[in-house]
């Protein structure tokens, strides 16, 4: 009888997802192995129920790459929440009488993966195939993650509509957009779209009151009006929820079985428009600021040719490294080859967690976004006439303008 090869996919969708389970499942026929695909990720593993499966064929998957979401599902289930969670994921997989095990997910997953594969010291193979639009995961050669170019594209197509309106109706938007971790899809949508700025987490290195952030935005607000535009986009980051105190919101902040936050469930963007039209009253600005939420939109958008061609090598990578006799690692790609990392490597040693790709504010792919975005800067209160042209904006006098926002220019 056949070795078996099993695939499933955990945490949020990406784009791309089906290209892993199409690339995998037709290397595994090619060397022999019966694929069966395991739906909704870990959750009825983690449960200690047999999970619903499907043996899939040649013609399950042979057009599926170039499709988004994921034939399998998908569950935000964590299957190494305690270790009786974990001892019935792994009694489970043994009951479905699986040699290898390929998962596809982002660092929750590859978290699960890393915890599963530790325990079962090769008895089940098991490789993860890194997946998040959030760009977040610390791949070789600073590597994307496959769905974050179909996610920035969608994205920033869907803010060149919003630029459009917004020159058309006077009006600001505030957009936020997933990245709990990682700025990087904000930042790649903003630099891609030309939007008036972005906001991100790595822009505070320590905790930020949502005053600042406020003022950040309401800032590039006044300076555009300088020179006569009262338009703009301004791109910020989710993740900027976990560095704000949370009495900033009215509901109690929720968190999911890996303990992070509930992003989807804090209206963040709501808060942000709020905010910001009281501090617009305050200094006498009278623009007009919207909210908008770009997420779910991206998450499974057909794959952009760059998605389809990566996942295709990634899922093939998967399964020639468990073959060849390897498990527990994260199958990334360095050169247009294939290289495992060990996923006991991931882990950051102070937190036991996945390590986490931030964006660094110290490369010239970021400065280039920065310099043309609008924003206040130091050299707007050290030039004193323009200082009194922003100052000329509002109803405060210069020396008021710059006590309320000369924090910003140095955050």
């Amino acid at each position: 009888m056949s070795e078996t090869l099993a695939i499933l996919v955990g945490g949020g969708p990406a784009p791309g997802i089906n290209g892993v389970i199409a690339a995998a499942a037709m290397e595994g026929f090619k060397c022999g192995l019966r694929i069966v695909g395991i739906y909704d990720g870990y959750r009825d593993l983690a449960a200690g129920r047999e999970p619903k499966t499907i043996e899939l064929t040649f013609d399950d998957v042979s057009r599926i790459h170039t499709s988004g979401g994921s034939i399998l599902r998908t569950s935000r289930t964590n299957p190494a929440r305690d270790e009786a969670t974990l001892d019935r994921c792994i009694a489970a997989l043994a009951s479905l009488d699986i040699r290898y095990l390929v998962c596809v997910g982002g660092d929750d997953t590859t978290f699960g993966a890393a915890k599963i594969a530790e325990r079962m010291r090769g008895r089940v193979g098991v490789a993860t195939v890194p997946k998040t639009i959030d760009n977040d995961l610390p791949l070789p050669d600073n590597a994307p993650t496959f769905g974050f170019e179909t996610a920035r594209s969608v994205g920033a197509g869907i803010l060149e509509s919003l630029m459009e309106d917004a020159r058309t109706t006077e009006r600001w938007y505030v957009v936020v957009c997933m990245g709990r971790k990682s700025g990087a899809l904000a930042l790649g949508m903003c630099k891609a779209a030309g939007s008036t700025l972005a906001v991100l987490p790595e822009e505070f290195p320590d905790r930020a009151d949502l005053q600042l952030v406020v003022d950040t935005i309401v800032g590039a607000i006044v300076k555009r009006r300088v020179v006569g535009r009262r338009h703009g986009i301004a791109v910020v980051a989710e993740g900027i929820v976990e560095l704000l105190d949370q009495d900033a919101f009215t509901a109690p902040v929720e968190r999911d079985s890996f303990g992070n936050v509930r992003l989807a469930d804090i209206p963040l963007g709501t808060v942000l428009r709020d905010s910001m039209r009281e501090r617009l009253k305050e200094i006498g600005v009278d623009s007009i600021v919207h909210t908008k939420d770009i997420g779910y939109e991206l998450r499974c958008a057909k794959p952009v040719p760059f998605d389809v061609d990566y996942t295709r090598t990634l899922g093939y990578g998967a399964v020639r490294y468990l073959i060849e006799g390897g498990s527990g690692a994260l199958i990334a790609l360095s050169g247009g080859k294939v290289q495992p990392v060990a996923l006991a490597d991931l882990l950051d040693p102070r937190t036991g967690r996945i390590r986490t790709r931030r964006v660094d504010t110290t490369t010239e792919a970021y400065r280039v976004a920065r310099d043309y975005m609008v924003r206040l800067e130091p050299i707007d209160f050290s030039d004193e006439q323009r200082l009194h042209a922003l100052s000329a904006q509002t109803n405060v006098p210069p020396d008021e303008f710059r006590s309320i926002f000369e924090r910003v220019a140095l955050a």
